[in-house]
């Protein structure tokens, strides 16, 4: 429960160790109008599950009362780090981890110096509106790094929301013949995850 109402995280334990022991935490949200099982966050989770991660795929509190939009970004953030601070006490002492598509994205990324993230995974990260070239959203990416969190961004390359430069992350990976949906190439996206988590892991 979050004081923006009731919020849904779906555990995966499938990469644990037989301790029973997480490597780290990764929580994974949405985008503005979808679901936790968008095959983008499938192949992240499913990339963090190969490196003995537990996953959490989060649904958040306005989608829950049926809503589309997030509304204020203020009350959204404010809403994911507590999702966070709850998550964090599954896995005590374990990095922390966090990501999500489109808008899910950039609430990873303006939360990560709040939780101690150690990384963010930004996939379809919205660089800016379409047609608006002049409102970047390349400071949400900078302030992340800027906290402490590496970044990673998966973009496909006919993404009308724009592709974050090489200098705006610490990888950019750009998925062929794909646009903001993301609905291919699954494995190259999970590759593509669980190549940079691994040495952000190290």
């Amino acid at each position: 429960m979050t004081e923006s109402g009731l919020a849904r995280a779906e555990l995966d334990t499938d990469g644990l160790a037989g301790s029973g022991e997480a490597r780290f935490l990764i929580a994974l949200t949405h985008g503005a109008g979808g679901s936790a099982g968008a095959p983008d966050l499938l192949a992240a989770r499913d990339a963090a599950l190969g490196l003995g991660g537990l996953a959490a795929l989060v649904t958040q509190p306005y989608r829950i009362r049926g809503a589309r939009a997030p509304g204020s970004a203020v009350r959204q953030d404010a809403a994911w780090v507590e999702i966070m601070a709850a998550l964090a006490g599954l896995a005590p002492g374990a990095p922390l981890i966090q990501g999500g598509r489109s808008n899910g994205a950039r609430v990873a990324c303006r939360t990560a110096a709040d939780v101690g993230a150690r990384a963010v995974v930004a996939l379809a990260f919205p660089l800016r509106p379409p047609g608006r070239a002049g409102q970047s959203r390349a400071a949400e990416l900078e302030a992340a790094r800027a906290g402490g969190a590496a970044v990673l961004v998966v973009n496909g390359e006919r993404d009308p929301f724009g592709i974050p430069g090489a200098d705006q992350a610490d990888r950019v990976v750009t998925v062929p013949g794909e646009t903001h949906s993301l609905r291919g190439h699954r494995a190259v996206i999970a590759g593509a995850v669980a190549e940079w988590l691994a040495t952000v892991l190290r």
